[in-house]
């Protein structure tokens, strides 16, 4: 068994990308639609524009949100498949045996 496994690589990038609350309101809000554009989450969230591009960049990295220009705008979703991914190994590391 490689120690740490993929697995473990997986569940510690997506799980850093989650440890800002400013990040699961964002994720939150993606949920509960199907996408939304950058300036209106600047609307909603009391921080600088620079900020919630840092952290929106964070989430993307991780593979957790995507992103599409139309310009002049970015348009956000959640990355649906890889949200499956997310259940799937934070659900095996916190069965219960």
């Amino acid at each position: 068994m490689e120690i740490p496994s993929q697995d473990d690589d997986k569940i510690a990038r997506y799980a850093k990308a989650l440890s800002h609350p400013v990040r699961i309101y964002i994720i939150r809000l993606l949920s509960n639609s199907s996408c939304c554009y950058s300036g209106d989450l600047s609307k909603v969230l009391p921080i600088a524009k620079s900020t919630l591009s840092q952290h929106l960049k964070e989430l993307k990295n991780s593979g957790l949100i995507q992103g599409e220009i139309e310009s002049p705008k970015i348009k956000y979703c959640l990355n649906r498949n890889n949200w499956e991914e997310v259940i799937k190994l934070f659900s095996d590391l916190f069965e219960l045996k």
